[in-house]
């Protein structure tokens, strides 16, 4: 990559309206050189012909200097990117893959409007969830409340889930790892391989209980495991340091021993699980 602070980026105006209709970067007399190109498939070489035509000029405004190469060509795909479609620009620009699509604006995007993270998600196992069905059928749930359901709600495809088996009365224990892929939806509306929840022999059927209420409904995420362990194998260990918390859903992402403890006791790495 050129470091020399010789390059710039520059815009071509249209004198008729105001409009602006390219961007690009360079060095020396690179902004003069459209005024000559003859492509006439060329929207931006088109623009210019017709300016000229009505007896006018583009105007030419160098809008920032000193620039490196790499400086240029990210400010030159920064103001490309807000324009978009009002520009004669063929080329997305450099940088492309780091800004975000057009037209997803009512979209929320990985890396742009979320992280993905690694969560503590509680089975609860008891009158509406069992980790039977969770297991068997790859999913998690957790509802019966506006709360359970806003917590639900949070997760993102790619999130990373550690499942934590707890009961009244029972020592808890971590039972499984997987991958969100998924955003939640009610019980009566998520489905396995196309079937329904209801169409499954599930081992708690009230996970149905309160389905036409979304604020007391069980609401169920689609998890790809990737390693799991029933109830009676849960893992834990009495050693200071390991993470368990009552809550529905807890960050783990500074829960360096716990970490570690999963990777040991499942057989993977976390690293290799993010995307």
């Amino acid at each position: 990559m050129d470091n020399n602070h010789n390059y710039y980026v520059y815009v071509y105006i249209d004198p008729r309206n105001f409009e602006e209709f390219y961007y690009g970067q360079g060095k020396d007399d690179r902004k003069a050189s459209h005024l000559s190109d003859s492509d006439e498939d060329n929207e931006k070489v088109n623009r210019i012909k017709a300016i000229k035509k009505a007896g006018q000029e583009p105007i030419i405004k160098v809008i920032a200097s000193c620039l490196t190469k790499e400086e240029a060509l990210l400010i030159e795909k920064t103001l490309i990117w807000k324009l978009g479609r009002t520009l004669t620009n063929i080329s997305s620009g450099h940088f492309s893959e780091k800004f975000r699509p057009h037209n997803t604006l009512h979209l929320d995007l990985k890396h742009f409007d979320y992280s993905n993270g690694i969560y503590l998600l509680n089975v609860g196992e008891g009158k509406h969830r069992s980790w039977f069905d969770c297991q068997k059928y790859g999913f998690m749930s957790s509802g019966q409340g506006k709360r359970y359901r806003k917590k639900m709600q949070e997760f993102r495809p790619g999130d990373i889930i550690a499942a934590y088996w707890s009961k009244k009365g029972f020592r808890g224990g971590y039972v499984g790892v997987g991958i969100v892929k998924t955003t939640a939806v009610s019980a009566n509306e998520f489905r396995v391989d196309d079937k329904s929840l209801h169409a499954l022999p599930l081992d708690q059927r009230n996970i149905f209980d309160n389905g036409d209420d979304p604020d007391k409904a069980e609401w169920v995420i689609e998890i790809k495991w990737i390693a799991t362990v029933s109830a009676k194998d849960r893992k834990w260990r009495s050693k200071a340091g390991l993470f368990s918390t009552p809550s529905t859903k807890a960050s783990l992402e500074r829960q360096s021993a716990t970490l570690k403890f999963l990777e040991t006791q499942f057989g993977f790495k976390f690293d290799k699980l993010r995307t």
